[in-house]
């Protein structure tokens, strides 16, 4: 879920970080870290965050009698 309230801190989505690469987070605080460092200034910002993508349909196993009523 995405506004959950028990969030994993990461550098990668935190309010005070801005992703330089996609293995490092330039933090006002820490400077260069990490994406998967955090640290107790981490400040939530939901629009960073980019959830896991769902997982692709299963088609081969359908047959066409599934989709008669």
């Amino acid at each position: 879920m995405l506004f959950r309230k028990n969030i994993d801190p990461r550098c990668a989505y935190c309010q005070r970080g801005a992703q330089i690469s996609e293995r490092e987070v330039a933090c006002v605080k820490r400077g260069i870290m990490p994406v998967e460092g955090s640290c107790r200034r981490f400040r939530y910002d939901p629009l960073k965050r980019v959830p896991p993508r769902p997982t692709p349909l299963e088609t081969a196993r359908l047959k066409e009698s599934d989709f008669s009523l």
